[in-house]
């Protein structure tokens, strides 16, 4: 059992801080809460099962379509919709809920409520310390594990991620720096849609597919960057973990506990922030943001 535990709370965990870790971009760099987020997740899905299954283009072609066409329509969202109101920050809240439903009924408009699967990637197992775990699993937590390695390098090594932080600490004075801070907000909603799009992507096969399953992640996204820490990028990967582990034990351990795992995760960060209200890795001055 322990084994399984490990198994899905690494896969699970994997998923939870690519979704994360880019929520917890948009917000440190641009300071707005970015609420259709998730449906990016939820359109990537769609797009490996039009792709794939309807299609029947190959795997790998599309992987890449949707991630592309997922991450561009981000961005055409981002410029069309938030980008000229950015500084009005419940505005932001509002238009960026309502387009989450707008893509939501989109989907129900294409797809109709029918459960939906798209197909495995990779078959078979691979038995590791007598527990078998599915060759789709660990394509979730290697390609997970990848991604989230390449933007860290991408943040700490380059003269691109200086830049990004340099924006989120202080954007002012990044823009008389000679910082184009305009393009890197724009980067950043790319970076941030497209982790959104390869979760969505690496998780398609395993999950039934239908329009509203953008909510359930969108709910433990706001709870793994509250537990985290606003902006913090460390934190997000952490309680992604953190509340990956605590839904995994609850399903295993509880007869119930498919249905209460949500719940036992939210109640993890309402008992953390009562006695840290920063959260794990919350910043107390702006200027340590990222």
């Amino acid at each position: 059992m322990i084994e399984g535990i490990v198994v899905n709370t690494l896969v699970r965990g994997g998923v939870y801080a690519l979704l994360a870790l880019g929520f917890s971009l948009i917000f440190g760099v641009a300071r707005v809460l970015q609420l259709s987020h998730t449906a990016f997740y939820m359109l990537a899905a769609y797009g490996i099962f039009t792709f794939a299954d309807l299609l029947g283009w190959d795997p790998i072609w599309s992987i890449l379509a949707s991630i592309i066409i997922t991450t561009g329509l981000g961005l055409l969202t981002y410029k069309l919709f938030i980008d000229r109101v950015r500084e009005h920050h419940v505005t932001v809240m509002l238009i960026t809920l309502a387009l989450a439903i707008v893509f939501q009924e989109i989907m129900l408009i294409f797809f109709t409520g029918q459960y939906r699967s798209a197909p495995a990637f990779v078959t078979g197992y691979w038995e590791i310390i007598g527990v078998k775990v599915a060759y789709q699993h660990l394509l979730i937590f290697a390609g997970a594990l990848v991604v989230l390695v390449a933007v860290w390098m991408l943040l700490s090594k380059t003269k691109l991620g200086i830049a990004i932080r340099a924006t989120a600490q202080d954007t002012e004075i990044a823009n008389l720096m000679g910082i184009n801070v305009s393009t890197i907000l724009l980067v950043v909603m790319g970076i941030a849609t497209g982790l959104a799009a390869v979760a969505g992507v690496l998780v398609a096969p395993t999950l039934v597919l239908e329009p509203h399953m953008l909510w359930p992640p969108f709910v433990m996204v706001m709870a793994i960057i509250t537990l985290g820490g606003l902006g913090s990028v460390k934190g997000s990967i952490v309680g992604a973990f953190i509340l990956a582990l605590v839904e995994v034990l609850v399903v295993y351990l509880l007869p119930t506990g498919a249905f209460l795992k949500g719940a036992a995760a939210l109640l993890v960060m309402v008992i953390v922030l009562t006695v840290r209200p920063e959260g794990l890795f919350g910043v107390v001055f702006e200027e340590e943001r990222l």
